[in-house]
């Protein structure tokens, strides 16, 4: 029997597609099947198998292409409130699995190295996808040591120099002003690009909303009470509106976690014995005004979950100095307003110390918000909430080394469930199986049953 050769004398045509990659081979006379001819394809090894297409460039291949996620795009929801509509605007979307640099660079020119077989390259995009897995998760813990910080200070502000909650958020926003030097710096406009405004313009006043309700809330109930409150609020809420909003789900592993934090949380805020054993008739003043401080750190965990998620429907297209700008002037223009509102004083610091005390507010706040807004272009809104959580604990251990005293079991078993909790997070994301092999072998075995051939 003879054996004829498919690429003997044959000229290769390869059409890419937004949405197929296709390779005809055509001889110079139409092909046509003879009896008795046995039609041989090219495997591996023989002549001419390194001509077809491949996906060895596994980063370009995508970027050359249309986004991964149009693969399943079938199996999604038609509309979504953010991100649907300029959807089809974008015709490239670059596949960020470096943390960029020349370290990047040398990965992506490692991989492309002739004669790698799938899986070293595969493993190589992984490692990549760890370190900066290891680095969002670094910020993210950062953040959150950041944010445990500012609750202490903002308690030391307030007791010690008789600075109000809101007027600390207001001098924050002032300084935070700064930050129109990044986006000009880079010659981005520092309002957002055209197109993205007036979502951008929603985010600000969402995130300094949160703020605001949050601080009017510290005139009310207790610091641990009311962020406790905000941070729980934020996550479950923050969970709900990411799917609702984003299509974007939390797994089963990562919904249980994420509930036992929540539950650590809800044990912390239990009462103490002596708050649930009083004798004494309670005073409706004083009861309507703890029921309002509480709503109001509900209704700031509400607004900051709207925040979380907004921000994640502009991550590609705002950067992280567009968005601290847009939370600065925003909170400029709110704060004053819950200023007049509450009718809280003025009360400038008169003394270095308390200067100080300002301007270790503000590098607090920047460093917590610089984390956490890096950490929503990678993770779940839901996940970047929860794993703030561990603010709860910090302020307790600073609060503990301040003013020693002795905490109540419920806090204590409640802010070591938090710690388990979100350290088994970081764990669970970080293990090789699950962020460097499983997910870039999950993707590249997509396109493979994908029409992209």
């Amino acid at each position: 029997m003879e054996s004829t050769h498919l690429l003997s004398g044959s000229k290769k045509r390869v059409k890419i597609h937004p949405h197929t990659v296709t390779a005809k081979y055509a001889t110079h006379t139409p092909y046509s099947p003879q009896p008795g001819v046995h039609t041989h394809f090219p495997q591996p090894g023989d002549d001419g198998y390194d001509d077809a297409p491949s996906f060895e460039d596994f980063g370009s291949f995508l970027e050359e292409t249309s986004d991964r996620k149009r693969l399943t795009e079938s199996r999604k929801w038609p509309l979504t409130l953010f991100g649907s509509k300029d959807r089809d605007r974008e015709t490239s979307h670059k596949l960020q699995v470096t943390g960029g640099g020349e370290g990047s660079e040398g990965g992506a020119k490692a991989a492309k190295g002739p004669g790698k077989g799938v899986g070293e390259q595969l493993a190589s995009f992984g490692e990549a996808s760890v370190s900066a897995s290891r680095l969002t998760w670094v910020l993210l813990l950062g953040a959150a040591l950041a944010h445990g910080c500012l609750i202490v200070l903002t308690r030391l502000a307030s007791e010690r120099f008789s600075l109000g909650p809101l007027f600390l958020l207001l001098l924050r926003s002032v300084v935070q002003l700064l930050a129109v030097a990044v986006p000009l710096h880079r010659g981005e406009n520092p309002f957002g690009p055209e197109g993205y405004r007036l979502r951008l313009l929603c985010y600000g006043v969402a995130y300094s909303l949160s703020l605001c309700c949050a601080y009017s809330s510290l005139s009310f109930v207790s610091a641990e009470n009311g962020t406790t409150t905000w941070r729980l609020a934020t996550t479950a809420l923050s969970a709900v509106l990411a799917f609702l909003l984003l299509e974007e789900k939390l797994g089963l592993a990562d919904g249980i976690t994420l509930g036992a934090g929540l539950c650590g949380l809800g044990l912390v805020l239990l009462p103490t014995t002596d708050e649930s054993n009083s004798d004494s008739p309670t005073d409706p003043v004083k009861f309507w005004r703890g029921a309002f401080g509480w709503s109001l750190s509900a209704l700031a965990g509400l607004w900051m979950a709207l925040a979380l998620v907004g921000y994640r429907s502009l991550k590609d297209r705002v950067g992280v100095g567009t968005a601290l700008f847009t939370v600065s002037w925003t909170g400029g223009l709110l704060a004053p307003a819950c200023l007049a509102l509450l009718q809280e004083g003025w009360s400038w610091p008169t003394s270095a110390p308390a200067w100080g005390l300002v301007l270790g507010l503000v590098a607090c706040s920047v460093s917590a918000f610089l984390g956490m807004t890096h950490a929503l272009t990678r993770l779940h809104p839901a996940l970047v909430s929860a794993s703030q959580s561990l603010e709860i604990p910090v302020a307790m251990l600073l609060h503990l080394a301040v003013l020693p005293l002795a905490p109540t079991a419920p806090e204590v078993v409640g802010n070591t469930m938090v710690v388990l909790s979100v350290g088994w997070l970081v764990v669970m994301k970080l293990l090789p199986s699950r962020g460097g092999g499983r997910r870039p072998r999950e993707e590249y075995e997509e396109i493979l049953d994908s029409p992209i051939k």
